[in-house]
């Protein structure tokens, strides 16, 4: 018997651990094969929380006006205009869901924090972003980008408070890193890191470097969010016992 153990790079704490046998590990290796986010296609646009698809599991990217979360979305997806990028920040107004190659969906969120909208329309946004984070039974892990320069601003933790009650991962992307240096990296990196101890106690929570510019950090997000999509599939999936009776079931 071999076991597999996926963890945080970086870190020897593991996030996923499975023993080569039977269905489970299968569903591991396969999601794991799998290229994530490439080719991802638009599914649906969303206004109202009554309106949300039907999917079967579906990671989220959150993060502040700005932040470089939709840059992050299009270098992941290798698409130029997946997600919208624009000089002006705040241009996400609905919550926008993709398909992924792995039969799951990745959600694109209204950015917080700056855009200059009429109060009611601002009072929408909140509405529509709290309500899907606290209620959405699918989503399973939440991708929250902040720019590296300017990580974990109030803004930022308020999310992590508001989203440690449902008590599903986060993976922080430090986006635009190739603004700072190697030796800054390090030292943001290394900061940020020290900073949420505090939070790592309630939830998981994971951060990297990342820049869409120069493609850096590309694998680690990929994996840690496949990670999540593997032990989805290992929770849900039918006792090796169920799937051996179902599959004689469809042969007779």
């Amino acid at each position: 018997m071999y076991m597999l153990q996926i963890g945080e790079a970086g870190s020897r704490r593991p996030i996923l651990c499975f023993y080569k046998r039977g269905i489970l590990y299968q569903i591991l290796l396969f999601v794991l094969a799998m290229p994530l986010f490439k080719n991802a296609k638009f599914y649906t646009t969303v206004n109202h929380l009554k309106d949300l698809p039907n999917t079967p599991a579906e990671i989220a990217f959150v993060g502040r006006s700005n932040a470089g979360k939709s840059s992050a979305i299009n270098a992941l997806t290798g698409h130029t205009r997946l997600a919208y990028v624009s000089k002006t920040p705040g241009r996400t107004q609905h919550i926008n869901f993709f398909s992924l190659s792995n039969g799951h969906y990745m959600v694109d969120l209204p950015g917080y924090g700056y855009a200059q909208v009429p109060e009611a329309v601002r009072a929408h946004w909140v509405q529509l972003l709290g309500g899907y984070l606290q209620t959405r039974a699918q989503l399973i892990g939440l991708v929250l980008v902040m720019d590296a320069r300017h990580p974990l601003k109030e803004l930022d933790k308020q999310m992590l408070d508001f989203f440690a009650s449902t008590g599903k991962p986060v993976h922080i992307l430090l986006s635009k890193a190739d603004k700072l240096s190697k030796n800054e990296q390090i030292k943001t990196l290394a900061a940020v890191r020290r900073a949420l101890q505090p939070f790592t106690t309630r939830q998981a929570v994971s951060v990297q470097l990342f820049s869409s510019l120069k493609k850096q950090g590309m694998e680690e997000v990929d994996a840690v969010v496949a990670a999540w999509f593997a032990q989805w599939e290992a929770e849900h999936a039918l006792p090796e016992n169920e799937q051996t009776s179902s599959n004689e079931e469809e042969a007779t």
